[in-house]
């Protein structure tokens, strides 16, 4: 298992963590397998989705503080249970094929950190898997 970093600037931003994940398929040298992506926070989380446009992921931010917002009749003391819910909505893992050394990602397929509680540092373990 491999870690690496992300730092995020905003309180909710999507990172692209796509060139990362890859460079462990290259170090581990996986060829056809799996690669497991996993987030070990609950305020944040991880994804596929389009990453030609980052006007999805704007998209994306925006539909979830709109489905749940910052503000609410929430519990929790912290003041950050929407990124909760969020982290929850999105997911901590992504499992992705690999076929000739490379993701395999549709044309268009990122994979994104989702973070809804920044900035702050944050980890993501990843696990490639020869087959």
């Amino acid at each position: 298992m491999k870690e690496f970093h992300v730092t995020s600037k905003k309180r909710c931003e999507m990172i692209d963590i796509t060139a990362q994940i890859q460079n462990v398929v290259e170090e581990e040298r996986v060829t056809e397998g799996t690669v497991l992506v996993y987030v070990p926070h609950t305020t944040a989380g991880v994804t596929i989705n389009e990453g030609a446009d980052p006007n999805v992921q704007h998209d994306i931010i925006a539909t979830l503080d709109r489905l749940v917002p910052e503000q609410g009749e929430y519990q929790h003391s912290e003041r950050n249970s929407d990124a909760h819910i969020k982290a929850s909505l999105l997911g901590s893992s992504v499992t992705i094929l690999v076929h000739n050394g490379k993701l395999v990602l549709g044309t268009w397929q990122h994979v994104f950190f989702f973070e809804g509680d920044g900035p702050r540092y944050r980890t993501v373990l990843v696990h490639a898997t020869q087959q």
